[in-house]
């Protein structure tokens, strides 16, 4: 259990965090007690938002999908680690060309924050990658050329795996892995387990780390990266872990939930009792 967790009860929280897939819904379908839980915040008048390692989607097209879900969202309630990443690509290296590889969720994301796009490997400054499901050879391979030539290799996240309705398929992790080894670079990664997300969470949600809540189904990332960043972290096994995996964490999460009813249940019904 971290400090914050020691210090108080779930009644406590005044801000919530949460993981998209895997916690909030799985590929087109909602979990069980999603929208009820996050409805129940909404009458409570707690603050909430979704912060995902997902750099595909833009923040519009989640907030779309959260509503045919039955969960009213702006794009102010959802960060995905695009933003994160242009803004810091936009802070830490002002005026550089990026190449990038990743879908619109990351070239949306970087013209939003001004950063110039180049197609030219050899004027790269930086490659910014995200999962990229239309990559083709020719585009990994001018990204490698890039980073050998000294660009900057910058991902947006490493989750190994993403849910879907059919299982577990390849993330992002798993072509940052690709272009690592290809390369010999390691990538500077801004996503989870990254704090940087969260604290760009915590700015717009505008609550005490102390008083906020990370949740998320994955350990290494949504669970980890809230504790570096000081939340309170709370588990739910709607996705890619297990109780085990949650357990064997050091430390583990403050709290671990079967799904989100169970959740619900413990905040805003009988009390809850600490993993």
């Amino acid at each position: 259990m971290s400090e914050a967790g020691q210090r108080i009860a779930l009644r406590d929280l005044r801000g919530f965090i949460f993981d998209a897939d895997g916690t909030l819904y799985r590929g087109d379908a909602v979990l069980p007690g999603a929208a009820e839980f996050i409805a129940d915040l909404q009458r409570q008048g707690l603050p909430w938002l979704v912060a995902t390692n997902n750099s595909t989607t833009p923040p519009a097209g989640v907030a779309a999908r959260l509503n045919r879900m039955g969960i009213p969202a702006t794009v102010e309630h959802v960060l995905n680690s695009s933003q994160v990443a242009a803004a810091y690509v936009a802070r830490e290296m002002p005026g550089a060309r990026v190449f990038m590889v990743g879908e619109a969720g990351v070239r949306e994301a970087l013209s939003a924050a001004g950063v110039s796009l180049t197609e030219d490997w050899r004027a790269a400054d930086a490659v910014v990658m995200g999962l990229d499901r239309a990559a083709t050879d020719n585009r990994l391979r001018d990204a490698a050329l890039a980073i050998r030539h000294g660009a900057r290799f910058i991902a947006t996240n490493t989750d190994r795996t993403l849910p879907t309705e059919d299982g577990l398929i390849p993330g992002a992790g798993a072509m940052v892995g690709f272009m690592e080894i290809a390369t010999d670079v390691p990538a500077h990664v801004i996503g989870k387990p990254s704090p940087d997300i969260f604290l760009h969470a915590l700015a717009r949600l505008d609550t005490p780390a102390a008083l906020t809540a990370a949740i998320g189904d994955r350990p290494e990332t949504d669970i980890a990266g809230g504790q570096a960043a000081g939340l309170v972290t709370i588990g739910v096994l709607t996705g890619a872990s297990s109780a085990e995996a949650f357990a064997a964490m050091p430390p583990p999460p403050d709290w671990v939930f079967e799904d989100m009813v169970a959740l619900n249940r413990a905040c805003f019904g009988v009390p809850a009792h600490s993993a």
